[in-house]
């Protein structure tokens, strides 16, 4: 059996714009590993959320692909919600406001392992008792706007995850919290991916967050992948000059946002 995930090749994204088309990826070559926790690092405009828009099969229909993105992991190709979870930057826009929180918990696991709406309320309580959300009980029945933006990123995590992903992507998913829970959410993360056996794709302009707990990372620049490697040999001997600039930028060897894994 195949050890490999899924594999970019030659993977370019573009746009059309007034007289001209702009390159969000340029010929990405990149191999995911099966149960891996691998780090994109960039920063903003490098091509890092395009880069999981089209793993996830998510990009907008404006949006030009060529090369390919092949998934031997799975032998076809994956679907939305069910193979590839994903965990967007602001769980505000991301979850409904109008909508219990049982029941957007419970919509993937519905949708996709065709559960019946107490079958899928109950998968839905446990979800959110493993994200560690205070009183899962009446959680289920309350609104985004009852929690805090970190409590709302857990529910977020909840809902990505409810379908049993193999690929669970996470973009940016930190940014607007606070240190100590950019941390919790990042123990989170990597906890949940260990005890399911999934892929993650974390998704970060901060390569200090993120060298505590990828197995590899990648990084961005302009739309290209400029280098990638196992994370300790990255932080050791970057090859590349920009690569230098985003540690020297970011890492704080004495910082408590380098996560040791459980």
């Amino acid at each position: 059996m195949t050890s490999l995930l899924a594999e970019l090749r030659g993977l370019s994204v573009s746009y059309p714009t007034a007289g001209r088309t702009a390159f969000a990826l340029r010929e990405v070559h990149l191999d995911i590993a099966m149960g891996e926790r691998l780090a994109i690092i960039g920063e903003s405009g490098s091509g890092k959320t395009t880069l999981a828009l089209a793993l996830a099969s998510i990009l907008p229909p404006q949006a030009r692909l060529a090369g390919r993105i092949d998934w031997p992991g799975l032998a076809r190709a994956p679907v939305a919600g069910r193979d590839v979870g994903f965990v967007f930057q602001d769980p505000g826009s991301s979850l409904n406001p109008v909508m219990r929180i049982g029941e957007q918990v419970a919509e993937g696991a519905r949708r996709h392992l065709g559960l019946g709406r107490s079958a899928g309320l109950e998968r839905a309580l446990s979800l959110l008792q493993r994200v560690r959300i205070p009183d899962p009980e009446a959680a289920l029945r309350g609104y985004p706007h009852q929690f805090s933006g970190g409590q709302r990123q857990r529910i977020a995590i909840a809902c990505a995850i409810a379908a049993r992903p193999r690929l669970l992507i996470a973009d940016e998913p930190t940014s607007a919290l606070d240190m100590v829970v950019q941390a919790e959410i990042v123990r989170l993360l990597d906890g949940l991916v260990r005890e399911e056996g999934m892929t993650l794709v974390f998704i970060t302009h901060d390569i200090g967050l993120a060298s505590g707990f990828a197995d590899r990372i990648a990084v961005f620049r302009d739309g290209a992948l400029v280098e990638a490697g196992a994370t300790r040999e990255i932080l050791a001997k970057p090859a590349q000059a920009y690569t230098r600039s985003l540690i020297a930028a970011h890492i704080d060897f004495a910082s408590p946002r380098l996560i040791e894994p459980a």
